[in-house]
């Protein structure tokens, strides 16, 4: 049978346009169709405005240390407008790199959505029926918003967060996990009352619950109203804002309501039941070790399969994807040891495991130290960095390397590359302190401060 592709992608986010780009600039036939904007989630509605949100929230924090450290300034309130309309340009122009990238790869793009129809068939919004050798699906993943809170519709999620036409003076964020919790630090950054409800008994679940709770005081010490164990009950909209009644049996007013409470996968209504492809609990697309599903014509790659939701990880999918798929060579994604940050303020950067997952493979020693940094010592400033390393007793390999200070995400970035390459305590130990630093830490602990045998 003769195909009009050799690939179809159904998204346009990173994962999706690199197996693309890879299988048109080898030779092959590939057509990617995206719905939305080119660049998917990180660039248009994640990552990378989120990122720019951080930068410009912790002006108003680095305006008043540099009072304290002798300079003549002050700062007056954040033009939300202004910011608005210069990250609307950069995401634009983002967006247009994504395009032309994919385009001079020889990827032919279908702005609109594409769904599947059977194991080589794929329909666009006009009805346009496509074939193709091979289907990746790419749509990565979708805000989840509970359905029965009378009032839900009255709330945001992180889609709509970046254009709301202006700057809040009260908002709720509901929600624990590293998405709440960055948003929360940002608010606050600009000058928003902000409060935070996550019905858990902390935030951040599934992270280490030593940095866990080093975080949420950091937190609320910066002026975050944090309340775990609480919900939202209703939400009202009235005159002078939206009143939220939670579940400690209080009422207050808010301008907005964002709710950051975890993300699906994008699969509702691709098609992908009548085509026989198999699905998960959360709706997510199966896929064995190379990224196919059971319809061997069909593969998935990113947050659409729900493995680990990071941008780097649907890349090297992706490019496993295009190595298996097209040029002959298997190669599974390791998702092992993969490094993360959570761009709260400060960061906390992670790599390896937590400490209480690596209780439950064997005998662990776990070193950790919180501190005042001397940027913040000098002036008084009580915030406290953590750095953190889990150990296994017996190979004495690092386990979990976990970092809570500014710039973490930077750091963890190279301690990442240590754990990875399965570096011991010792060649931590033997490395030379970088002096004087924070990050100086991570090899000048010496005696662990728990044992777990």
């Amino acid at each position: 049978m003769a195909f009009d592709f050799d690939l179809f992608v159904i998204g346009g986010g990173s994962g999706g346009v690199r197996a693309a780009r890879l299988t048109a600039a080898g030779g092959a036939k590939a057509a990617l169709a995206e719905e939305f904007r080119m660049g998917g989630t990180c660039v248009i509605r994640g990552c990378v405005p989120k990122k720019l949100m951080v930068f410009a929230s912790q002006y108003s924090g680095a305006a008043k240390e540099a009072a304290e450290y002798g300079w003549d300034i002050s700062i007056g309130d954040f033009n939300w407008a202004s910011f608005q309309e210069r990250l609307s340009a950069e995401l634009s122009r983002l967006e247009a790199i994504y395009t032309k990238n994919a385009g001079n790869a020889g990827v032919e793009i279908f702005h609109q959505r594409a769904t599947v129809k059977d194991a080589h068939t794929v329909v666009l919004a006009d009805g346009t029926e496509i074939t193709a050798k091979h289907i990746l699906i790419a749509t990565g993943g979708t805000p989840f918003v509970p359905d029965t809170i009378p009032g839900i519709e009255h709330a945001i999620t992180s889609n709509e967060i970046f254009d709301i036409p202006e700057l809040p003076k009260r908002i709720l964020i509901v929600g624990g996990g590293y998405i709440a919790s960055e948003f929360a630090c940002i608010f606050n950054g600009l000058g928003t009352e902000t409060s935070q409800y996550y019905r858990g008994a902390q935030i951040l679940r599934g992270f280490d619950d030593e940095a866990r709770g080093h975080i949420a005081e950091l937190i609320a010490e910066q002026g975050v109203n944090l309340h775990v164990g609480t919900d939202v009950e209703r939400i009202d909209k009235k005159d002078d804002g939206l009143h939220v009644k939670s579940t400690d049996g209080k009422t207050k007013v808010f301008d907005v309501v964002l709710y950051a409470t975890g993300r699906t996968p994008n699969t509702n209504g691709l098609g992908l039941e009548q085509a026989g492809v198999t699905q998960g609990r959360a709706g997510e697309v199966v896929v064995d070790a190379y990224s196919q599903t059971n319809i061997p014509s069909i593969y998935a790659v990113g947050d659409v399969t729900n493995r680990i939701q990071l941008t780097p990880v649907a890349i090297r999918e992706a490019v496993a994807f295009h190595e298996t798929v097209f040029k002959g060579n298997p190669m599974t994604p390791d998702h092992a040891n993969v490094p993360s940050a959570i761009f709260t303020q400060p960061e906390y950067g992670t790599v390896g495991l937590t400490e209480e997952q690596a209780r439950e493979d064997g005998p662990i020693e776990v070193y950790s130290a919180a501190f005042r940094p001397m940027q913040n010592a000098f002036i008084g400033k009580n915030e406290r960095v953590m750095f953190k390393l889990i150990v296994c007793s017996n190979t004495r390999k690092v386990l979990g390397c976990h970092i809570i200070a500014p710039h973490a995400g930077e750091m963890i970035q190279l301690a990442g590359v240590a754990v990875k390459m399965g570096a011991t305590k010792e060649d931590f130990d033997a490395t030379v302190a970088v002096h004087p630093t924070m990050a100086e830490e991570i090899v000048l602990m010496k005696e662990p401060v728990r044992v777990h045998k």
